[in-house]
């Protein structure tokens, strides 16, 4: 009879036992602390889960951190995210609720808290920003057209955290996969592939270059399509005697404008409308588009360029064959070097224009009297004498880098006896390369030469991002031509940080000032950083208060004897 009954009162003694001793029995109730907590962006915080244990005769009532145990999450991870150990993170201003999920006696217990986050927080208030995080690492969209934003965190040398999304300069490694706000890292989907954005931050005064970096995918579409295609120069007359003219051929890509030297692509044919008049060179490695006078008259010259999705763009210049042979032709016309690459933004490249004539002297230094153009002039512009007469003294073909990236530079000579035109290009290079604790770099924000140029970036030390604004004159005193911050009404000119240059000032006697104004636009004023002085409208420095007032307008002066960086503190 015993045994009959032994197995089920030994289960029974088990359970009782773990009722009364199990080291992890089930929680009846569950809370988070702290209930409510506000921080800022790019700052985090730990929430702390506790679970209480009281059901069962032989269990006394005990309390237990349970944080790794439970299930986090934030309704809204736009506002903030939270990890699996409940280390919540800020990502934009708002409120969230964070909730903690675990499986207990009597079922699924849950407990909440509310996470508040304004806005950024002051980078005056950090001693310098030692690393960039940008989050997240990576992320894709399925067509172009489609856009994701990136955030920037920096680290500082406190460990604090700040977000400095508006204060970095964002990059993508290919316009034409995705381009990305300069500073707003807001990443626009162009063609199907996949590209590092990167975030650059310059410590002020002379501080370190720091990056973050993280990967942008665009799963589908189509690579980038050329819209159209130029020929330079339009038109030519050369002689039946077998005169020679060069004709470059220059695409634009459809979505961004940007152009290509595409004279020798696989992808172009050059054809010649009446070849017994004139044939124009196609279809080899190089040289292509080279046009040879065979008998008088007129042809046309084409370009077809064929796109990768079939279509075909083109245009045509027109060439005129004389009989009359040139007493002193130019044959070609060559640039040298090359190609010029530089290491540092307002470095300058000199290119000189070779030309090679039938008669004596053969080759000519030309560099001073032909016609110079760049693809990208607003980038890369290049000295040029508008008159395209000789002048030894003039400083044509020095190309400046006002920007990153490259440019096709394009010299045209007309010889002044036959008319004929020769062109030649040759490529000049900004590479941006990011410094490293073992390599300089290249081309970054920053990297200008102190004597060339003093920088001025204003941003605001405040929490208000919404409608605060500064204003500043340009470096020739134009009033007003420096917008800063999203409540300027003027299309283009907002945004939370804002850069201006001015010429370096030589010497004390040469010290560049420059007045701030701050304009009520519904923030209220909280004061400038220390290296702005409080002035009247005329720049006149107040030794008294008030310094300024909350409706404002407010106005400071800022001494340019170096690189500068104001805050304006608006709440």
């Amino acid at each position: 009879m015993l045994d009959r009954f032994l197995p089920r009162a030994l289960v029974l003694m088990a359970v009782a036992a773990c009722i009364a001793g199990c080291s992890n029995p089930l929680v009846d109730t569950i809370s988070v602390s702290p209930t409510s907590q506000t921080i800022a962006v790019g700052q985090q915080f730990q929430f702390t889960a506790t679970g209480s244990v009281g059901h069962g005769s032989n269990h006394p009532s005990s309390t237990s951190n349970i944080t790794d145990q439970v299930t986090w999450t934030s309704s809204l991870p736009s506002v903030a995210t939270i990890n699996a150990t409940g280390l919540a993170t800020a990502v934009g201003s708002g409120s969230t609720t964070i909730t903690a999920t675990i499986n207990g006696y009597t079922g699924v217990l849950s407990a909440t808290a509310t996470l508040s986050v304004t806005g950024s927080t002051s980078i005056g208030t950090v001693t310098g920003i030692t690393a960039v995080t940008v989050i997240p690492g990576s992320q894709s969209v399925t067509s172009p057209g489609q856009t994701s934003q990136f955030i920037a965190i920096g680290t500082a040398t406190t460990g604090a955290t700040v977000d400095i999304t508006n204060q970095v300069a964002w990059t993508s490694s290919s316009v034409q996969i995705a381009t990305i706000g300069g500073n707003t890292g807001l990443a626009t989907a162009i063609g199907q592939g996949s590209v590092t954005i990167t975030a650059l931050y310059n410590n002020p005064n002379g501080g370190s270059v720091v990056a973050g970096t993280a990967t942008f995918t665009v799963a589908s579409g189509t690579t980038e399509q050329f819209k159209s295609v130029e020929i330079i120069p339009g038109s030519q007359s050369v002689s039946a005697s077998g005169q020679t003219g060069q004709f470059l051929a220059l695409a634009t890509l459809g979505s961004n404008g940007l152009e290509e030297d595409v004279t020798n692509s696989s992808s172009i044919t050059w054809l010649s409308s009446i070849p017994t008049i004139a044939t124009v060179s196609s279809g080899q490695a190089s040289g292509n588009g080279l046009v040879t006078g065979v008998s008088q008259g007129d042809t046309t010259i084409t370009a077809e360029l064929a796109n990768q999705d079939g279509s075909i763009v083109s245009n045509s210049a027109s060439v005129t064959v004389t009989l009359t042979p040139a007493p002193e032709p130019l044959l070609s016309l060559t640039i040298i070097p090359g190609s010029i690459t530089v290491d540092n933004l307002q470095d300058t490249g000199q290119f000189l224009a070779i030309g090679t004539y039938s008669v004596s002297p053969t080759v000519r230094d030309l560099t001073n009297s032909v016609a110079w153009q760049s693809t990208e002039p607003n980038i890369f512009p290049v000295n040029t004498n508008t008159s395209g007469t000789a002048n030894p003294g003039a400083d044509a073909g020095v190309v400046t880098a006002v920007g990153t990236g490259s440019a096709v530079i394009v010299a045209e000579a007309t010889d002044p006896t036959t008319g004929s035109i020769q062109t030649a290009s040759a490529t000049f290079n900004c590479p941006l390369i990011l410094p490293t604790a073992t390599t300089a770099g290249s081309c970054y924000p920053g990297s200008e030469a102190p004597a060339l140029l003093s920088t001025l970036t204003v941003y605001n030390e405040g929490l208000n991002t919404t409608d605060w604004l500064v204003t500043a004159s340009s470096a020739t005193d134009t009033p007003d031509v420096l917008h800063c911050g999203p409540g300027s009404v003027t299309a283009g000119l907002g945004g939370s940080v804002c850069v201006a240059s001015y010429p370096s000032p030589t010497g004390t006697a040469g010290v560049i000032s420059v007045v701030l104004t701050a304009q009520d636009t519904g923030a209220a004023f909280g004061g400038w950083s220390d290296n702005c002085l409080p002035s009247d409208a005329n720049g006149n420095i107040l030794t008294a208060p008030p310094f300024y007032t909350a409706a404002g307008p407010n106005y400071c002066v800022v001494y340019l004897t170096t690189n500068d960086t104001v805050g304006a503190i608006f709440n």
